[in-house]
């Protein structure tokens, strides 16, 4: 007698095995109730008004102090003063780009200033102040001019160490192409790209046209400078000439290429 067929052994198979339950489909998935979503939605508003509310209406972080940096002639009475930092005023609130332009237009002394909110209840001012490069005599008093050229505050006595600048430029064609301005750049130039040893010894730099500059030393020595281009060649020239001849007088750097040296 034949045994059962390959499909009536299946189907006694699938007869004799557990009925697995039916997958659920994707609109059966269980999603958060309603209620869910509304505590959600609360807690967060909660979250984001307590936040506004700590920032803007509590007196937890007000701005309460001024901590102020880098003052060297100026004093720190006079920079908070005219910083006008809003003391009590929320510190998020605070408009520290407002500070800086106040205390730039009030101090033209002032360079720089870095303003920044301390939390919890402080502004911190870092400020950098303008160094006078040069000083340009007016009456008893000192017009202070910094590495920019930048006249920036008259003093009553000379810093100490800082040159002369003597802007007497003749009616020529150089005095009507640059102007006067320009002339104060091409010195404050000058200054700055002299030696080290000779910058400490300058007593004056005279200016009679843009091509015409030249510093009066101490021990009544002097150089011509010539224009203002070329400046650390001519730096370089005439610290070899003063090593040369220690004793000289007079040194000529306007044309590097062949300097001169005078006098004893």
């Amino acid at each position: 007698m034949a045994g059962p067929t390959t499909a009536q052994r299946g189907k006694a198979q699938q007869e004799d095995s557990p009925a697995r339950p039916p997958r659920p489909r994707p609109e059966e998935r269980r999603l958060p109730s309603r209620r869910a979503l509304i505590v959600t939605g609360v807690l967060a508003l909660l979250l984001v008004s307590g936040a506004v509310w700590a920032l803007y209406g509590s007196s937890w972080l007000r701005a309460e102090q001024v901590r102020i940096t880098g003052v060297d002639v100026l004093t720190p009475a006079e920079v908070e003063a005219a910083a006008a930092v809003p003391i009590g005023a929320p510190l998020i609130s605070v408009d520290t780009d407002a500070i800086a332009a106040r205390l730039r237009q009030k101090l033209p002394r002032i360079d720089s200033v870095d303003v920044v909110r301390s939390w919890p209840h402080g502004i911190g001012l870092k400020v950098t102040e303008r160094q006078p490069v040069l000083l340009i005599e007016k009456g008893a008093k000192f017009i202070e001019v910094d590495a920019k050229g930048v006249r920036f505050a008259t003093v009553d006595k000379s810093p100490g160490r800082v040159p002369l600048l003597e802007l007497k430029p003749d009616q020529s064609a150089s005095l009507r192409r640059f102007g006067s301005a320009r002339l104060v750049r091409e010195a404050v130039r000058v200054a700055g790209e002299l030696p080290g040893g000779v910058a400490k010894d300058t007593e004056v730099v005279r200016v009679t046209s843009y091509d015409s500059i030249s510093l009066q030393l101490t021990r009544g020595r002097t150089v011509i400078w010539g224009s203002g281009e070329g400046g650390p060649v001519k730096a370089r020239v005439l610290t070899a000439l003063m090593k040369a001849a220690p004793k000289a007088g007079h040194f000529d750097v306007s044309a590097p290429t062949a300097p001169s040296v005078s006098g004893s």
